[in-house]
């Protein structure tokens, strides 16, 4: 006869641990997880706010400054030192002129090659849309090859600062 100490029977079993349900989980979730990874793709845009106009201004500093001026009904492009350079209106659906703004700054980066910077001065209630084209348009020149279909893709203005337009002279303010 067998005896019991204590009445108690000692289990020295380890329990086991069930991972069917997440394993099923891990094999849906992963390659749903690495498939959308690769259409996020997120750009960041570094920009240069303006300083403050209390700097003193060198009136013998004639370097050619770059201005592009974005109002509800047309974009001027500018030297802060020459003036106006040029008014492109919006054209006739309303929209604003992207491929004229283009062709004149690449002129201009034709006559000063080595300028990287350039001023964007925004009107207020321009929409977001607008100020990423016209960030596009001043930053690079796209050329489409016609024998190839090839675009090439040339840095314009890529150094980027953003600021308040000025009022127009016949504007209330």
């Amino acid at each position: 006869m067998i005896r019991r100490r204590g009445g108690r029977h000692h289990r020295n079993d380890t329990a086991e641990l069930n991972i069917t349900a997440f394993m099923n989980l891990m094999v849906i979730l992963v390659p749903f997880l690495l498939i959308t990874a690769v259409f996020s793709r997120l750009t960041i845009l570094e920009l240069n706010l303006p300083g403050s106009s209390t700097e003193p201004v060198d009136p013998q500093d004639q370097t050619f400054r770059l201005e592009i001026i974005v109002r509800q009904d047309k974009i001027e492009v500018g030297d802060r030192n020459q003036g106006l350079l040029g008014v492109y209106p919006n054209t006739e659906d309303g929209s604003y002129d992207y491929p004229a703004l283009a062709e004149k700054l690449v002129q201009l980066k034709e006559r000063y090659p080595t300028k990287t910077d350039a001023a964007i001065l925004l009107e207020q209630d321009i929409a977001y849309d607008t100020v990423v084209q016209v960030m596009d348009t001043v930053r690079v020149a796209r050329e489409v090859d016609e024998f190839e279909g090839k675009v090439a893709r040339t840095d314009l203005f890529p150094d980027i600062s953003i600021g308040d337009a000025p009022v127009p002279d016949g504007g209330a303010s």
